[in-house]
């Protein structure tokens, strides 16, 4: 027990200890665990305090059918679109909102006038080079005509990304309205000015890899929430979409491979026979892909270069959006994944530089994914999935993505360069569900797809393969942004474009509160169970951020508002400290083992230094002198016992029962421990005892031990058998950012300084196998130790 006392108390006391004492309730409001009345939007018939959609919950639809053409040589898209808008609200409509995100690039665009920028003595080429290409770059929607069902001319406000239609006359509740846009835009390369979408363009070759979203003017969302979602798009701030049914047709140059979202309804006129039999092979193939379009007819195409053009046909019901790859150089191969009766198509469309990983991973990554979540979520509803290789970027439309990751290109790649792409693929896959099936509101709250979306993301990871390297998810990777300079972070419920430090904010944090409640605060079973239900009442329709908090109560009867508002409202961080433990033993009231108890208590501890030199000089006087010569003016012990101590204790038992004789045989240990909030967040206290002999216990008391009092707590244990050490979160769960405070006794840690090299260390050695790796293994598709 090192140099800990034990203090004697009596019954009386141990029964007020164990008791909480009755703090006084702040009157000001400051209360952690006060509920979220203020915070939260006030339930109504379109979304209920359960948080689940209401009676009256509405949600417009936007039908679209799409010709488009592209333009290989000119980089550019022209096309045309009806749209079918049905009027699903209680409100009358005089003017619709029309999306035109291209507009972002437009040279006048506020992106680049808001965005913040200054001269450093020292600049490269490219920031320099970056800044003006992106404002030389002609983008922007070139809007041609917006016309109603008959051709006639509709009036228009074009507000940079956002565009209002005036209607001839008010679209009534529960009618629908048709109208026309023509248009056509540059398309952006995306290694000069970047993008979501756009080309790549590979020199060697002279191809293009066309990876196209936003191309097309897309309804705004009006709901019960916002009205109208017409908030501009400056980057940042993604997409707010409404579900309808998709008819496009996509013309390109005849040696192109199309990927896109929904089905491919004119196969038989854009396949050769051969690669039809193959992709009906593909539907019965449930371990492996198939090949559709092989490398080399990949390389044939990218060698000879089309002059004539096809046109295929796609068609989605019930999606948000629609997005295409297009390319010469594509090899596709796909797999089946069953879902009760249907079948889903997971496929992977990518150039030859990726082939060596992609042909290996992709896809079998692609039907992983979708399997894992839907066993979290609700089973996947689109006939396909599709991947497609994409230098330098991830991004999520309606049943595709584009994902970064390629080896070097003698085909070997690292160990971080297969996990990157694994990882990206699940990721960009998952959005699949997080947002375009539990279809959240991205423009205002980027944390609701992409938070969510990232702890599904190491769910699936870690069931890929077991100790899989997660970026984000485990409470101890947040603890240094948790601890950060606060004026540098943002509360989770920030506007999407106000966001300082996006990814730890958007990504990182929300994943790792959604995994604390998990393990840590509601259990996996509650927590599997609350979530799948969130997921089941939001799908296809609009959640919100109270939608989500409130379903994840109504479904576990767990109260989580003091989480909700530490986690998403404040920028609090978890460091909760143990500042003491105190031992003590019952005092039985026996004189045969409390006075020696006494005697050995007054010799323990320390002593100044005078007094235990003036006992030594009074020893040695004492042994010099003759005895008879010493005077001793008090020879009573206070320590032995007396015949009236033997009567005291005989009266005192005579007065218990027998079950509080037997309360002062059991001879327990109690422990008293105090604990400090100093980061300010609120939570659980995981608590592992050590005892002497070699034994150990956890206990976990929830949250709500803070209720009466946010900063300081105390909590009593006893224990037959003595401690000798106490951790406060062993398993690193809670995101603690400092763990030094986290032990009893205190527990030495290494410096910072050591850490650093120590990490420094093994990424050196790392490098270096890579090298070695790279010298040792010419060609192939080997992956790096």
């Amino acid at each position: 027990m090192g140099a800990m006392n034990v203090l004697k108390i009596s019954v009386f006391c141990i029964l007020l200890g164990l008791v909480n004492p009755l703090l006084a309730q702040n009157n000001t409001n400051t209360n952690k665990f006060r509920q979220l009345y203020m915070e939260l939007p006030t339930p109504n018939v379109y979304r209920t305090a359960s948080g689940a959609p209401g009676h009256g919950y509405y949600q417009q639809q936007a039908d679209y059918n799409i010709e488009i053409e592209l333009d290989d040589t000119k980089a550019t898209i022209s096309g045309k679109e009806t749209i079918t808008y049905h009027n699903n609200s209680p409100d009358p409509l005089t003017y619709l909102w029309v999306q035109l995100d291209q507009n972002r690039r437009a040279p006048t665009s506020d992106t680049y006038l808001t965005e913040e920028s200054e001269i450093r003595d020292q600049m490269s080429f490219n920031d320099i080079l970056g800044h003006q290409r992106a404002l030389a770059f002609d983008g922007g929607f070139k809007i041609l005509s917006v016309k109603d069902s008959k051709g006639g001319n509709l009036p228009y406000t074009i507000n940079k990304t956002m565009m209002r239609v005036d209607l001839p006359a008010t679209l009534a509740p529960g009618q629908k309205y048709v109208f026309q846009v023509e248009w056509w835009y540059n398309v952006n390369n995306r290694d000069v000015v970047g993008g979501r979408s756009g080309y790549e363009h590979f020199e060697e070759d002279d191809n293009n890899l066309y990876t196209i979203a936003q191309f097309y003017p897309r309804m705004a969302v009006y709901n019960d929430v916002e009205g109208w979602q017409n908030k501009q798009f400056l980057g940042r701030g993604e997409f707010t979409l409404p579900f309808g049914n998709f008819n496009v047709s996509i013309t390109v140059p005849s040696d192109h491979i199309v990927a896109a979202t929904g089905e491919l309804t004119n196969a038989t006129k854009i396949l050769t026979v051969q690669q039809q039999q193959r992709f009906k092979d593909a539907h019965s193939s449930f371990e492996k892909p198939v090949f559709i379009v092989t490398e080399e007819e990949a390389l044939k195409n990218e060698s000879q270069k089309a002059t004539t053009k096809k046109t295929w046909v796609f068609k989605a019901e019930n999606v948000r959006d629609f997005a295409f790859a297009s390319s010469r150089k594509f090899i596709w191969d796909a797999m089946a994944v069953k879902f009760g009766d249907r079948v889903t198509m997971a496929m992977s469309a990518y150039p030859k530089e990726g082939a060596p990983l992609w042909q290996k991973y992709s896809t079998k990554v692609v039907a992983h994914t979708i399997r894992t979540y839907s066993k979290y979520t609700i089973d996947y509803p689109y006939p396909a999935a599709w991947s497609i290789n994409a230098k330098d970027m991830g991004m999520e439309y309606p049943m595709i993505c584009f994902n970064f990751g390629r080896p070097e290109k003698d085909g070997t790649y690292s160990r971080g360069t297969k996990y990157g792409n694994i990882g990206v693929i699940i990721h960009e896959v998952g959005h699949n569900f997080f947002p375009m099936i539990i279809n959240s509101d991205e423009r205002q709250w980027t944390w609701m797809d992409e938070g969510l979306n990232t702890f599904v993301q190491y769910l699936t990871e870690q069931e890929w393969e077991r100790g899989y390297p997660s970026r984000r998810g485990p409470a101890y990777k947040i603890t240094d942004y948790m601890k950060g300079d606060k004026s540098t972070i943002s509360p989770i419920m920030t506007n999407s474009e106000s966001i300082h430090q996006f990814g730890n904010n958007a990504y990182g944090k929300p994943a790792t509160a959604l995994n604390i409640l998990r393990e840590t605060v509601m259990g996996r079973e509650l927590f599997d169970y609350a979530f799948k239900e969130y997921c089941r009442r939001w799908a296809f329709k609009h959640p919100s951020p109270a939608d989500l908090f409130r379903t994840m109560e109504d479904a576990s009867a767990v109260d989580l508002d003091w989480f909700w508002r530490g986690w998403f409202f404040t920028t609090d961080h978890c460091d909760i400290s143990l500042d003491e433990v105190h031992w003590y033993k019952m005092n039985t009231g026996d004189p045969a083992v409390e006075k020696p108890f006494a005697k050995a208590d007054q010799n323990y501890g320390e002593e100044f230094i005078g007094d235990s030199r003036n006992k030594t000089a009074i020893s040695q006087t004492i042994t010099e002198k003759d005895p008879a010569t010493v005077d001793f003016y008090n020879t009573y012990d206070p320590f032995a016992v007396n015949a009236i101590d033997k009567r005291d204790y005989d009266n005192y038992l005579s007065r218990l029962t027998d079950e509080e004789k037997a309360l002062l045989k059991e001879n327990m240990n109690y422990y008293q421990l105090d604990f400090t909030n100093v980061g300010g967040l609120v939570m659980p206290l995981i608590l592992e005892f050590s005892f002497t002999d070699g034994s150990k216990e956890v206990v976990r008391i929830p949250a709500e031990i803070w209720r009466r009092n946010n900063e300081k707590v105390s909590k009593v244990f006893f224990f037959k058998k003595e401690l000798s050490s106490v951790e406060l979160d062993p398993f690193l769960e809670t995101a603690d950012t400092e763990t030094f405070n986290n032990h009893w006794p205190r527990k030495a840690e290494p410096s910072r300084f050591k850490l650093f090299k120590a990490r420094e260390n093994q990424a050196e050695n790392e490098m270096q196998l890579d090298r070695r790796a790279k010298e040792l293994e010419k060609g192939g598709g080997s992956e790096k130790p």
